[in-house]
């Protein structure tokens, strides 16, 4: 299968919510903890309940940008056999009840094992609209460049206060959405920042080609609504990948009530 002639979904939604004035709200759970039946009815309660993308994380051995919270979900997952197959089987029953966008957040050696046009040619087949890869340095994007836009999958950059004068550079060359890291470190729900937003998202703003959104320690809705105000949307994993770890098969609904005080929060 070649490329998407259609709208990507994530371009969609963003035109979407820029119509409706209002921001994107992306929630992050790991495929597979505790089980892909909880998954697949997770991530559709998430959208139900207000979430406009929801990231998949792909379980690996060694997540180095991950805190403890997403490590130890990774590892529940990986002991319970979950495959990159099973993941796309899953999103596959996902998307039999919903067109929404849907991202993959994943580590580059996953890919490579797995292969580069078959992981590519299989996202565009089973509706993944965009991949994450925290550990693939922006300067070597082009290990995976010409298989993504081959199948219309976005790699999606990511840009952390750390990454000085290479983010001119980095937010220019971002397709679907810029994924703004809140700090230096690992994922991790935060009780402050350190960062100089003001300054960095300015200089993110000026050179974006498409929307930007924050992510990395985001725990609540007050957290959520001000961290919004600085972009076009926020994102949340750890918060709700704790909920994932205390409530197990009956996550679902609790997630679900967590979302929607997000949304209601950065409404």
């Amino acid at each position: 299968m070649m490329g998407r002639d259609i709208m990507n979904r994530i371009d969609r939604k963003f035109n979407q919510l820029r119509e409706e004035n209002k921001k994107a709200l992306i929630t992050f759970i790991t495929a597979g903890d505790p089980d892909m039946d909880t998954t697949v009815e997770t991530v559709l309660e998430m959208y139900s309940s207000g979430a406009d993308i929801v990231e998949l994380g792909v379980p690996f051995s060694d997540p180095i940008a991950e805190g403890v919270t997403i490590q130890e979900s990774s590892l529940r997952s990986l002991k319970g056999g979950t495959t990159l197959d099973r993941i796309f089987e899953a999103v596959e029953r996902i998307r039999a009840k919903t067109d929404e966008p849907l991202v993959l957040m994943m580590y580059l050696n996953t890919i490579f094992v797995y292969g580069c046009g078959k992981f590519f040619e299989k996202c565009s087949a089973y509706g993944v609209d965009g991949v994450i890869v925290p550990d693939m340095p922006y300067e070597e994007r082009e290990e995976i460049l010409p298989y993504s836009k081959k199948y219309g999958v976005y790699n999606i950059n990511l840009v952390s206060p750390a990454s000085h004068d290479r983010i001119k550079r980095i937010a220019a060359d971002s397709e679907g959405f810029l994924y703004c890291v809140s700090s230096n470190g690992v994922t991790g729900v935060r009780s402050e920042y350190k960062t100089d937003f003001d300054s960095f998202f300015g200089l993110v703003r000026e050179y974006a080609k498409c929307p930007q959104c924050v992510g990395f320690g985001i725990s609540g809705p007050e957290q959520a609504k001000k961290m919004s105000s600085y972009c076009d949307g926020v994102i949340v994993g750890s918060a709700i990948v704790r909920i994932m770890a205390e409530k197990g098969r009956d996550s679902a609904v609790p997630v679900g009530e967590f979302v929607g005080s997000l949304r209601d929060g950065i409404k």
